[in-house]
């Protein structure tokens, strides 16, 4: 495993042992032990994970979730710590850092912000890890429910812009974690500077959660 997915690999396990079993998060419906089943599931069992984005197979994978949450929580935290099995997928070479980075940094937030939080500073490393991979990330979630045109902007290092052309503008403007956590719907609890007209941010709000004035 590379460096940034490993290392938010350890920090999400450490906040999920930390807040126990029973903790809110921002996933809706979960609990801590919810997500733990999930992160277990997504590495562990090919055969139900596609269900995870494929609704027809939603029914499978929500079985197989919830039998990972029988289980004792702290062994649901130890097999997620511990990484993926040899012959998962995510064993491969560069796909733990292709595919995890984000997840588990999302995942992570999801723990921390879900009760009372203070902002955190990201390691360089991880912050251009997350600006690169912005782009992929706004087309695949934020860019298919936002009514406006929206520009993503790290201070110094340019801006991500999608949604529907010859619509107002809204710029959202912040570190490269905080615009991810928005493109992944957790724009309400981020420390993002929002600019636009009243109308266009209100056009917005009805749609995606934005950070709270």
């Amino acid at each position: 495993m590379s460096n940034s997915a490993r290392t938010e690999r350890q920090r999400l396990a450490g906040l999920l042992s930390a807040a126990g079993p029973d903790a809110p998060t921002l996933c809706e419906g979960w609990t801590t032990r919810d997500l733990a089943a999930h992160l277990v599931l997504r590495e562990r069992r090919a055969d139900a994970a596609p269900g995870i984005r494929v609704q027809a197979l939603a029914g499978w994978t929500a079985r197989v979730q919830a039998g990972y949450a029988q289980r004792p929580y702290e062994e649901l935290v130890r097999l997620f710590r511990s990484g993926p099995p040899r012959l998962s997928p995510f064993a491969l070479p560069g796909v733990d850092e292709a595919a995890n980075t984000v997840e588990y940094f999302v995942h992570a937030e999801d723990v921390r912000r879900a009760v009372e939080w203070q902002p955190q500073d990201v390691a360089p490393e991880l912050a251009q890890s997350l600006w690169q991979r912005l782009p992929m990330l706004t087309r695949l979630e934020a860019g298919r429910r936002t009514p406006v045109r929206l520009a993503l902007r790290w201070p110094g290092a340019g801006s991500v812009e999608f949604g529907p052309r010859g619509t107002d503008m809204v710029e959202l403007t912040g570190e490269p974690g905080e615009l991810v956590l928005f493109a992944f719907g957790r724009g309400a609890r981020t420390t993002l500077r929002v600019d636009g007209s009243p109308a266009a941010v209100a056009t917005l709000a009805a749609a995606l959660p934005v950070p709270r004035g």
